[in-house]
C-alpha cells in the first residue's frame, strides 16, 4: 500500500492506484498493437492502446467510486480505495459493515460492470453508423473484455465480487469476519495463480497469445490484490487490542529550538544514529526535526543554523493520542508516508511511535498465531 502511488483524495477517499497498472498498460498496448489489423500505421495502433488503457481506467475508476458513495451512504466508512486493472480494494473497517452490506456492495458491483460493457457497446454501435471503423473496433474490443469482466467478477475469489459474496456467506456461517476475509483471499490468490499458470501455458503451446495475456492480465493483478487484502486482514488482527501507549517508545531524545544544527549532528546523530528529534519546551510540542529537514542544508551552515529554522512545526504535523489504536497509527504513517509519530497527552510529548516497530510487533505476532 505504501509504495502505491497516490492519486490524492475524492470526497475524503484517498485513491491510489496500483503499481500493476504498469506492465498492465505495457500489456494492453502489446494486445492492441497485435490484434489490430496491419493495415493501420504501427504509430496509429500505439495511440489506440493509450486510448484504451484510459479508457479502461475511465471505467474502472468510475465503477469504484460509485460503489464507494454507495457504500458511504448506507453508513459505511471508505478510508481509501486501491485502484487494480479490474476494479479496487477498499479500505473498510470490518467493525462498521455487515454480511448483508458486502452482499450489496458485490451485486452493485456485478451490475456496474455489466452497464459499463453495455455503454461501450452502445458507442461502438453509434461509431459504426457514423462511419469511425478503427475507433469503433477498439470500443468493440473494450466492450468485450468488459463482458468477460463482467463474467470473471463472479469468480469467488475475493477481492472479485464473488469474492464479497463468498466472505459474506462464510462470515454468517461462522461468525468470523477474519477467517472468512482469510479464506476469500486464500482463494482469490490460488485462482490468480491458475489464470497466470493458464496464461503462459496456452501462449506456449497453443500459442494464443491474445487469450494467453488477457488471463495474465486478470491473473497476476488479482493475485496482488488477494495478496494485499490478506496481508491487511493480517495487520487488523495482530494490532488488534494494541494502542499507542502500549507500542510507543518513552526514550525519544528532546532538543531545544536554540540548538545548533551542528551540535546536533555532532552529539547526537553520529553518536546515537538516531534520525528522529522531538523539539519541546518543557516536553511540550514545538515541532521535529528529521533527515528531510537537514539535507538540503550546506554543511559549512550547519554550526550557524539554528534548529527552529529548520524544524518542521508543531502546526503540521500529524499527532497520536495515547488510547489510538495500533492499526490506525500504521494506516496513518502509510498514507502520510512518514516513520514517526509523537504520541501527546494534554499538548505533551509522552513518547513516539515507530512505524518499525509497528511492523516489527505484527510479524512478531503473526509467528505466535495471534
Amino acid at each position: 500500500m505504501r509504495n502505491a502511488p497516490s492519486l490524492g483524495r475524492i470526497s475524503g477517499i484517498r485513491v491510489r492506484l496500483h503499481y500493476t497498472w504498469s506492465v498492465v498498460s505495457v500489456l494492453i498496448i502489446a494486445l492492441v498493437v497485435t490484434q489490430f489489423p496491419e493495415a493501420y500505421p504501427l504509430w496509429q495502433r500505439i495511440i489506440l492502446g493509450i486510448a484504451a488503457i484510459l479508457l479502461v481506467f475511465t471505467a474502472v475508476s468510475i465503477r469504484e467510486f460509485v460503489l464507494s458513495f454507495m457504500a458511504i451512504s448506507k453508513g459505511i466508512p471508505v478510508k481509501g480505495v486501491t485502484l487494480f486493472v479490474f476494479g479496487g480494494v477498499s479500505q473498510i473497517p470490518k467493525e462498521a459493515t455487515l454480511p448483508t452490506l458486502e452482499l450489496l456492495v458485490a451485486v452493485a458491483g456485478l451490475l456496474s460492470n455489466l452497464i459499463i460493457a453495455g455503454m461501450f457497446y452502445g458507442v461502438h454501435l453509434a461509431l459504426v453508423n457514423a462511419g469511425s471503423i478503427m475507433i469503433a473496433g477498439l470500443i468493440q474490443w473494450l466492450a468485450f473484455i468488459y463482458f468477460m469482466l463482467f463474467l470473471f467478477h463472479f469468480i469467488p475469489g475475493f477481492p472479485l465480487d464473488g469474492g464479497r459474496v463468498l466472505r459474506a456467506l462464510l462470515w454468517v456461517a461462522t461468525g468470523d469476519y477474519d477467517r472468512a476475509t482469510r479464506i476469500a483471499t486464500w482463494t482469490g490468490r490460488g485462482i490468480g495463480l491458475l489464470f497466470i499458470a493458464g496464461g503462459i501455458l496456452i501462449m506456449i503451446v497453443a500459442h494464443q497469445w491474445f487469450v494467453g495475456l488477457l488471463l495474465l492480465l486478470l491473473g497476476w493483478p488479482l493475485e496482488n490484490a488477494a495478496a494485499q487484502s490478506h496481508r491487511q486482514t493480517a495487520v487488523d488482527k495482530a494490532l488488534q487490542s494494541i494502542t499507542a501507549r502500549d507500542i510507543m517508545t518513552k526514550e525519544c531524545p528532546f532538543i531545544t529550538k536554540q540548538l545548533s544544527l551542528g551540535q546536533l549532528v555532532r552529539d547526537y546523530i553520529l553518536v546515537t544514529g538516531q534520525c528522529y528529534f522531538v523539539v519541546a519546551d518543557d516536553v511540550k510540542l514545538q515541532g521535529v526535526v528529521t533527515m528531510r529537514n537537514i539535507k538540503p542544508i550546506p554543511k559549512e551552515r550547519w554550526n550557524s543554523t539554528r534548529i527552529g529554522k529548520i524544524m518542521t512545526p508543531a502546526s503540521e504535523l500529524k499527532t497520536a493520542h495515547p488510547k489510538q489504536p495500533a492499526a490506525s497509527l500504521l494506516e496513518q504513517m502509510d498514507e502520510l508516508e512518514i516513520s514517526q509519530m509523537p504520541v501527546l497527552e494534554k499538548d505533551k510529548v509522552i513518547g513516539i511511535v515507530a512505524r518499525d516497530s509497528l511492523i516489527h510487533l505484527v510479524k512478531t505476532r503473526a509467528k505466535l498465531g495471534m
